[in-house]
């Protein structure tokens, strides 16, 4: 009965204010989980930042970089082709990709057996390695419980109830995380953490939105789904190649031997990456899991797909510009006040260019996904092409001058190729980009004049550096006030 009423409630349509009204209530239930998740990440990374040695931060990298290419195996672009769907799905569509995502998540687990076997990566895996891929490709199997379910919160644009798990299974995976590393079980405390999320979150999923599978396989579901899965999927392959795959390119043998990569800079990299992403998870994942049903459920209204797509440009903004220009900072102060990141001092080049690439990302992604979710999946497909190529003739090439640092540096480079998206979505919808973003840009700016005037203090200790980052927090809301009070009050009050 209960699976009946999930599903009856996700068919009832839903008018423009209704979408606005869950939309806006999903954005903030999404932004208290991101803000939980990202505190008890930002926690965890701190602590394994001064625990853990480079070598264990190059083991994980190297794990999370595989299972980040065979993540392209566990989906073959059914789930977003079920939420992107104007009709209503029915049982034999969810029984189908149910069955499909098992099938998918057994090779997955069959393919880490065989590269572990194979040896390919041992002298990168080290002792550890294997046990971290085994538990991450079983959580595939696990995840896939979660897809059904998921998918119609989705559709009903009940971001509020669908937070929950996840709050749930981060909640385990990092705490145990933390418990395990200061017991001193090092890097595999990561297999027992991946083992728990895995286990915690399929079952508060399934007690959520109650699935049962049953034996049904719709060969005409399938292949609807997967006629805009498959270019979905495709975009999501290109993906794979251009970040997982090279990273994997980065950390080999070959990349050691031909360009002095050392398992001890892969580590480097793998610390700076992680820690430039926390804003882009905190702010543009956060949005663009509600604007993609979002979208797809306007589909057709220009107007409404303009608001939405300017309010969410000007938000994400005003959330991750002052976070980026803080993180620039005051990465060094932190390294010099804290004895433990000593050591990571040399990621400074690193952590800067992968962070700084995070701005025009933060306007770009939000932009292909609009391109997504009103069918459009080819621009998306060219833009993917695009940095894929970029990625590997531009990086590849500036390892020989810069070192590990030409990883972050190009990653840069290449955003600056942002502006791409901004003109293929305006072929569809015009939008006013500039009016949502100068705002913000010019206060960063200030922001970031007024922190690096004063290095040499935040730099004394820990509490003078503390001071700094509340002190050009203020900077940044002072300049945001003046320059656009007026602006700001009107996107606010227009969520109400």
């Amino acid at each position: 009965m209960a699976e009946k009423t999930s599903l009856n409630s996700t068919s009832k349509p839903l008018d423009a204010s209704a979408i606005k009204k869950k939309s806006v209530g999903g954005a903030v239930s999404f932004f208290v989980r991101t803000l939980i998740l990202n505190g008890l990440g930002f926690v965890s990374t701190l602590i394994l930042g001064g625990l853990l040695e480079k070598t264990e931060f190059a083991v994980y990298g190297v794990v999370t970089q595989i299972i980040g290419i065979l993540t392209f195996f566990s989906d073959i672009g059914l789930a977003s082709a079920l939420i992107q769907k104007k009709s209503e799905p029915d049982e034999r569509d969810y029984q189908t990709i149910f069955w499909t995502q098992m099938a998918l998540s057994f090779v997955i687990v069959l393919i880490c057996f065989g590269l572990v076997q194979s040896g390919v990566f041992a002298s990168q895996l080290g002792s550890e390695g294997p046990g971290i891929l085994y538990a991450l490709a079983f959580g595939f199997v696990l995840a896939t419980l979660k897809v059904v379910p998921s998918i119609k919160l989705t559709r009903a644009l009940d971001f509020s109830r669908l937070i929950w798990p996840q709050i749930l299974e981060q909640v385990t995976y990092q705490g145990l995380l933390i418990i395990l590393v200061l017991r001193g079980v090092g890097v595999a405390a990561y297999t027992y953490a991946i083992w728990a999320r895995g286990i915690i979150g399929a079952i508060a999923m399934l007690i959520l939105v109650p699935f049962w599978p049953r034996l049904i396989f719709s060969g005409k579901s399938f292949l609807s789904s997967v006629k805009y899965g498959c270019k979905f999927q495709l975009n999501d392959l290109l993906a794979r190649v251009k970040d997982q795959l090279f990273y994997l390119f980065v950390a080999s043998n070959y990349a050691q031997v031909h360009f002095g990569v050392t398992p001890e800079q892969f580590g480097i990299i793998s610390f700076a990456k992680q820690w430039s992403m926390y804003p882009y998870n905190l702010t543009v994942q956060n949005v663009m899991s509600i604007t993609f049903p979002t979208f797809s459920r306007l589909q057709g209204d220009k107007r409404l797909i303009r608001r939405a797509i300017e309010k969410s440009i000007y938000f994400i903004t005003l959330a991750i510009f002052p976070i980026l220009t803080g993180m620039c900072v005051f990465f060094w102060p932190l390294t010099q006040v804290i004895p433990a990141y000593h050591k990571w001092e040399d990621a400074l080049v690193s952590f800067v260019f992968f962070t700084l690439a995070i701005a025009p990302a933060a306007i770009s992604s939000p932009l292909t996904n609009v391109l997504n979710a009103i069918g459009k999946i080819n621009d998306t497909l060219k833009l993917m092409v695009l940095w894929t190529v970029l990625t590997w003739i531009v990086a590849v090439p500036l390892l020989k001058v810069w070192g590990f640092d030409a990883v972050a540096i190009a990653s840069f480079l290449i955003s600056l190729t942002s502006f791409l998206p901004v003109f293929m979505v305006k072929k569809y919808v015009d939008f006013n980009l500039w009016d949502q973003i100068w705002r913000q840009l010019t206060a960063s700016l200030l922001m970031a004049a007024f922190g690096l005037g004063l290095m040499h203090v935040w730099t004394q200790s820990l509490i003078w550096t503390l001071i700094g980052g509340a002190g050009s927090s203020l900077v940044y809301a002072l300049s945001v006030i003046v320059l656009g009070r007026t602006k700001l009050w009107t996107e606010v009050r227009s969520l109400r």
